[in-house]
């Protein structure tokens, strides 16, 4: 009994001993955790800290040369994604149903169009393009200034006019200046105004403005700047025009052309014709007359037009054709109303981008605009 009690109380005390150990082993590892965990944070925040001071030293950088560097980044962004794009490229090829093939294998030879050394002449090919701008020609052998204003679509008085040429004597290599239409170039001096030059050149001042590649200044009032060079289509020299030229008139508004489709839209005097870079008919009046419909029809516009036609009546016909009546000083009909042949619309004027009282007239084939007079005649 006395054994039993003194190994009762070494066991007793064996395990408090043991219990206080694990205790301080405990102890120790969440000592340990909490320093490790104090550590990771204080070095992450450091590191954020400094990362932070490198950021700011580098926005400030850039700040300080803002816009200076744009170009080597763009640059570089770009070359990043072309790099981008050749390394995918063989990836996406691959992903097309029967079209696996890798575009870096295809062969790149080239092929012969032609390996003829026949000597087939030379012959100059002017282009069809919509010309801006005055160009140089060189006489080529066999040129006349009838057939060089034949080639470029211009008048042989143009071609003379320009080029001072006094009976049609040209020379082979010789250059000559060739206008983008017929008429008269004009470089502008002091005092000049679109309605001086016109008058000058006895022409219509508004096919000066309604000209695409003729510049102003200010585009409200056609201010030109001195220096330039003004394009005056259809202009004739003074000395060639001692009175004006004679213009046609127009028969009474609501005459039936002869062939029966439309009716003339107004009365004046055509002013400008058809164009290139004027599609329609200017007719000018400045009594204001009342303009009519052309032929029956819907009217599917009534109302100003930004585009600079002013005041605009556009009528659907139902068989294909459109009619335009620009620049009116009064409209009379709205849209969706159903209109007469001969019905009055509205009255010339001389709004939008006009430089006087006109109607300008427009017909519609199919959605293109063609030659009002092949049906007013």
């Amino acid at each position: 009994m006395y054994y039993q009690s003194t190994w009762d109380f070494h066991l007793g005390r064996c395990m408090e001993k043991n219990f206080e150990v694990l205790l301080e082993i405990w102890e120790e590892i969440r000592t340990f955790f909490f320093e490790l965990t104090n550590f990771i944070l204080k070095s992450l925040h450091i590191s954020f800290l400094k990362l932070e001071e490198r950021k700011g030293i580098v926005v400030t950088a850039l700040y300080r040369k803002r816009g200076k560097l744009s170009r080597t980044l763009s640059h570089s962004g770009m070359a990043a994604i072309a790099a981008l794009g050749v390394m995918l490229a063989p990836l996406i090829a691959q992903e097309f149903p029967g079209k696996s093939v890798n575009p870096w294998s295809i062969s790149a030879a080239p092929s012969v169009l032609s390996a003829s050394t026949d000597d087939l002449g030379i012959d100059t090919q002017i282009s069809n393009k919509v010309r801006d701008s005055i160009i140089d020609y060189q006489v080529q052998s066999g040129d006349t200034v009838k057939s060089i204003a034949d080639k470029f679509n211009v008048s042989e008085d143009t071609i003379r006019w320009e080029n001072s040429l006094s009976k049609d004597k040209i020379k082979v290599d010789q250059t000559l200046k060739i206008l983008p239409v017929a008429g008269i170039a004009h470089t502008v001096v002091k005092g000049d105004t679109i309605y001086s030059i016109a008058k000058k050149y006895d022409a219509n001042v508004q096919a000066i403005v309604d000209f695409p590649f003729n510049t102003f200044t200010d585009d409200e009032t056609f201010e030109l700047a001195i220096g330039q060079t003004i394009i005056v289509p259809e202009g004739v020299m003074p000395a060639v025009s001692a009175s004006p030229r004679p213009r046609q008139m127009t028969p009474n508004a609501g005459t039936v052309t002869a062939s029966g489709q439309f009716v003339w839209p107004t009365q004046g005097v055509i002013t400008q014709r058809f164009s290139w870079y004027h599609p329609g008919l200017d007719v000018a009046n400045p009594s204001l007359p009342s303009t009519v419909a052309a032929d029956s029809g819907r009217v599917i516009y009534a109302g100003w037009d930004t585009s600079g036609y002013g005041n605009m009546v556009l009528i659907d016909h139902g068989n294909g054709f459109k009619t335009r009546y620009a620049h009116l000083s009064q409209m009379m009909v709205i849209p969706g109303q159903t209109i007469a042949r001969g019905q009055s619309i509205g009255r010339v004027g001389n709004t939008g981008r006009s430089t006087g009282p006109h109607l300008h007239f427009e017909i519609y084939l199919n959605g293109v605009r063609v030659n009002p007079l092949n049906y007013l005649k």
